[in-house]
């Protein structure tokens, strides 16, 4: 059943209202900037094969420029010294836009307890969705860009209270797909 068959009986006219279309083409059209390293970035380069499809969301077109990405993603450990490039990147993309902090070590600085390692992007970008593992696997980076697209839903245009569009970060945490399970020959040290 194609469209044609729908609007048959009503002269070629659809009623509804802007704020939805105009939701529905932001949500189908997210994109993303990534600012990968280690193995989060393959992780998130494993997202958009054909085995997981991003496209299906309708989030492939990886933009490395930021005027043109509306989506950080923030994949793996991010150092000291990578900070400024990241927060620069970060203000020079376009309003509204949406940060996805990927990985253990992007969150918190994973097991990286380091002087020159960032604990944490969010201490100097806003974060929308922060996505657990080490690294997460693609399954649940969809989940984090599927929650992305349900907050352009239901949130809309930015407000036009004076606050030239910003926002606060909303901080949503994705719960794992999957469940761990122990190893299938036990491990042992040693002379037993």
């Amino acid at each position: 059943m194609g469209i044609e068959q729908v609007l048959e009986g009503h002269d070629g006219f659809v009623t509804t209202r802007l704020q939805k279309v105009v939701n529905w083409a932001r949500r189908s059209s997210v994109w993303p900037m990534p600012f990968a390293t280690a193995c989060c970035g393959i992780e998130l380069m494993a997202t958009a094969s054909s085995r997981f499809d991003l496209a299906r969301f309708g989030a492939e077109v990886m933009r490395f420029s930021p005027r043109q990405a509306d989506l950080m993603l923030v994949a793996g450990r991010v150092s000291i010294k990578m900070m400024p490039v990241l927060q620069r990147i970060y203000q020079q993309m376009a309003e509204p836009k949406w940060t996805i902090s990927m990985g253990a070590c992007a969150s918190t600085g994973g097991v990286f307890d380091t002087y020159a390692t960032v604990q944490g992007v969010d201490q100097f970008i806003p974060v929308d969705v922060y996505v657990p593992g080490c690294p997460p696997r693609p399954e649940t980076l969809i989940e984090g860009v599927m929650a992305i697209q349900r907050i352009i839903d239901e949130h809309g245009l930015p407000p036009n209270d004076g606050s030239g569009g910003l926002r606060r970060p909303l901080g949503i945490t994705i719960e794992p797909t999957h469940t761990v399970r122990p190893q299938p020959v036990p491990v042992t040290l040693g002379h037993s």
